[in-house]
């Protein structure tokens, strides 16, 4: 008899030679099992578990919320509540000099991967990607994630809430999978995939299946809620089932991103508390600020952009409903906050918080200037759709009740774009500038209790979002892996901020930083920051001369000490050209280094040429009744400069009712639906440019084919259509859209055939969705005719 080692069946290959040292996977362990002719000769052993972690390793949670400014915390200065940041920043330390990207999904794909975004093809949101290596929207094998790390170490690992960084052409039921979260790294997700989503009617996934909301806005769901919930119950299936096992948390919940959805109560908090306008709010946070101590006492507070509006300059009458949307906002932020917090107490009933790592950053850019002059729907901005406040008020008292509805389900609210300059105090500029720290700035806060000993005084060192892997990776005791399933790993660019967890004086280790949102740039280097504006402003219309001419040879750059100029308040430039030509080089070669070339990339898709935007390359579907949760960049295109012909082959009851197919949601869609027997078409150019159509009597019952024909005039831009309904060859009604969708009718609403799901597109069954059709459809055909823009493909059966 002998004792043998039994190896798996990866070392009986050879694999054990693609993991050597740092790399993952780990080889395994052997067994000790004894292994003679029979049973009677033999002894069972597992093989013993490997130990890589040092005893007793940190729970991770890493918390970010969306579009929140520097100056909006109460915990800083600011006018909002935010008891869970004050209390984290209260047992541990906070940074006033921790920087984001300016933008979201290049943000989260640092926050994750300890790469620069540009670096690993995130220099854009997924729904810009474009084929520069920066751009791509997909992150590489090279670059894995923190939790795909951390789950090789023997974590349980969790995301939780908004994602915004899988390539909206992998979104289909049968994947690819492999840039979802799970795919990337996480054993488990629950929340949305896109840039935003509704808070009462969100399009949610858990790991890689779309899943309705659990319960309805009228039973009281609120998806940030839904988030917290979610997290407590993963904490408590750890505590339960695998108590051995540490855990990493990624919890971003999307709050306070656009729609700015709360329930009344909590907007109600805020009444009252900005009729001063933005500028004495600007004074007084700033005020507090300095104070407080959170910002250097030197620091001056910068002026207002001539591009703005002053609260002056808006009308009287105009005010109440200005002042509506930001007490929803901080509403909402609070709100966030606190469900934040419920992870936190979650930690602490269980015992877990002495030694959890929390990293609690506020977020992922800026605060948020594309409500631009206050708006119910956002996405007028994003399809550069014209609009004035009045127009806004005026749907808003018509359509939904007057200011009440602000913050409901039925509306997708942003303040104004000066309110976002506000909450941005001290600093210029807002969410994507990434030229100043308006946009890029925020605060962040850390505590591990075992660990860090809790001081008052900010750290002030200069720190970036590339950051918070190494520091992970440092608290736990392991190093970056060379390799990860084979993938040889490219460098980590980010630096650890662990040495200033019991040093608040202690010398920056971050020297080089650069910065770039669609042309919008800058550099850091030992405390000298250049940027450049660039050719987008945030809050205001799309200048199309501005844009047209732009030529980033040209661009004026900015030049600041940050060792003396805490918030960019003196442009050094005309005083010290040499040191700017300096910084321009720098920028170059970090540019070079980082694919963030060519400069203006993030802008090819959004602006120059949509046509060229990630989307289906198919021009003609067949599609059936229940399919559903399609997203819309993969599903037919009812845009400016996509003309479709659709037939519906459908069996049409007794006062047949319900959606056909439509795509979209409450606040921009397109809906073909029936109702008592009518054939109604909806075309939703946002909430502002409604266009409905019906026909002139009720379809009769038994087989029908119904052709709907959109028919796009020829011009870039917003162009008009003209509609046509036909039932068996005869015309039954027309519709002329005045106003067409240059973009997206919505950042996740879906395709769906045979119902509606998610917020409904009209106001006529708002109140029956998902209003799913009586009758039956056999088959949907969608064909693009004439001169759409697109690829010539085969035609696909889905």
């Amino acid at each position: 008899m002998q004792r043998i080692l039994v190896p798996t069946l990866g070392l009986l290959l050879g694999a054990e030679a693609q993991f050597p040292g740092p790399d993952l996977p780990f080889p395994p362990m052997p067994s000790e099992a004894v292994v003679g002719p029979t049973l009677a000769d033999s002894k069972n052993s597992w093989p013993a578990k490997r130990k890589t972690l040092q005893k007793d390793a940190p729970n991770i949670v890493v918390i970010m919320n969306d579009d929140v400014g520097f100056g909006a915390p109460d915990t800083f200065g600011g006018p909002i509540h935010t008891p869970t940041l004050s209390k984290i920043a209260s047992r541990g330390v906070a940074y006033n000099r921790f920087h984001t990207t300016a933008i979201c999904s290049p943000t989260r794909a640092s926050v994750l991967t300890g790469r620069n975004s540009h670096n690993i093809g995130a220099g854009q949101i997924t729904e810009a990607a474009a084929g520069f290596p920066g751009y791509t929207g997909t992150i590489p094998k090279s670059a894995a994630t923190v939790a795909k790390v951390l789950t090789g170490y023997g974590y349980d690992t969790a995301a939780f809430g908004k994602w915004h960084n899988t390539p909206v052409d992998n979104l289909f039921k049968t994947g690819p999978f492999d840039q979802y979260p799970t795919g990337l790294g996480f054993s488990y997700f629950y929340g949305f995939l896109a840039g935003e989503t509704s808070q009462y009617e969100p399009r949610l996934f858990e790991n890689t299946n779309p899943i309705e909301p659990p319960y309805t806005p009228e039973e009281g769901y609120h998806l940030t809620e839904d988030l917290a919930n979610q997290a407590i119950k993963f904490i408590r299936n750890n505590r339960a089932l695998t108590p051995d096992r540490p855990f990493f948390i990624y919890f971003a919940p999307g709050g306070t991103h656009g729609p700015h959805h709360v329930h009344k109560e909590w907007a109600d908090k805020y009444k009252g508390k900005f009729d001063m306008g933005w500028h004495k709010l600007r004074n007084i946070t700033f005020e507090k600020q300095k104070a407080m101590g959170w910002i250097p006492s030197t620091t001056e507070l910068t002026e207002m952009d001539p591009t703005m509006t002053k609260w002056e300059d808006i009308p009287e009458e105009d005010r109440a409903f200005q002042l509506r949307l930001v007490e929803v906002y901080a509403g909402f932020l609070e709100h966030t906050d606190t469900q934040d917090g419920k992870v936190i107490e979650e930690l602490e009933r269980q015992g877990l918080f002495n030694n959890t790592l929390v990293i609690y950053i506020l977020g992922d850019n800026g605060a948020s200037a594309e409500g631009q002059q206050g708006t119910i729907d956002e996405f007028i901005t994003e399809n550069m759709l014209p609009s004035t406040a009045q127009q806004q008020i005026d749907v808003l008292n018509r359509d939904f009740g007057g200011l009440s509805a602000l913050g409901s389900k039925h509306v997708d609210n942003m303040y104004h774009s000066s309110w976002a300059w506000a909450l941005d105090t001290p600093f210029k500029s807002t969410k994507l500038v990434a030229a100043h720290f308006g946009g890029t700035r925020t605060p962040m806060v850390m505590s591990w209790p075992k660990v860090i000993k809790h001081d008052p005084t900010p750290r002030s060192q200069f720190h970036h979002v590339s950051d918070v892997v190494p520091t992970i990776y440092e608290a736990i005791g392991i190093k970056p892996p060379e390799h990860v399933e084979g993938a040889a790993q490219i460098p980590i660019d980010g630096v650890s901020m662990m040495y200033t967890w019991n040093n608040a004086s202690a010398v920056g280790r971050k020297d080089t930083q650069y910065f770039e949102v669609m042309g919008s740039r800058g550099v850091y280097k030992d405390g000298w920051f250049a940027s450049v504006f660039g050719p987008r402003i945030p809050w205001a219309a799309v200048n199309e001369t501005r844009m047209r001419e732009w030529n980033p040879d040209t661009d004026i750059w900015e030049l600041y000490d940050l060792t003396k100029d805490y918030s960019q308040a003196h442009d050094l430039s005309k005083e010290n050209p040499e040191q700017v030509n300096k910084m321009k080089n720098i920028f170059l070669v970090e540019a070079q280094k980082n694919k963030v070339l060519p400069v203006g990339a993030g802008l090819w898709t959004i602006y120059y040429h949509p046509e060229e935007g990630p989307r289906s390359p198919l021009t003609e579907w067949y599609l059936y009744e229940g399919m559903t949760r399609i997203a819309e960049s993969n599903a037919p295109l009812f845009h400016t400069g996509f003309s479709s012909v659709a037939t519906v082959d459908v069996e049409v009851p007794k006062n047949a009712s319900g959606v056909l197919y439509c795509v979209g949601g409450t606040a921009g869609g397109f809906s073909v639906y029936m109702d008592k027997g009518y054939l109604y078409a909806e075309y939703l150019s946002s909430l502002l440019y409604r266009y409905v159509t019906k026909s002139s009597a009720p379809l009769q019952e038994g087989s029908a084919k119904i052709e709907i024909k959109l028919q796009f005039e020829p011009k870039p831009g917003i162009a008009p259509a003209q509609l046509t309904m036909s039932v068996n060859g005869a015309l039954v009604a027309s519709l002329f859209v005045e106003k067409s969708i240059r973009l997206a009718f919505d950042a996740s609403e879906t395709f769906d055939v045979g119902m509606d799901l998610g917020s409904p597109v009209s106001l006529l069954y708002h109140d029956r969705s998902p209003f799913k059709f009586n009758g039956k459809i056999n088959q949907l055909h969608v064909k693009y005719i004439n001169s759409t823009s697109i690829p010539s493909e085969s035609v696909v059966a889905i």
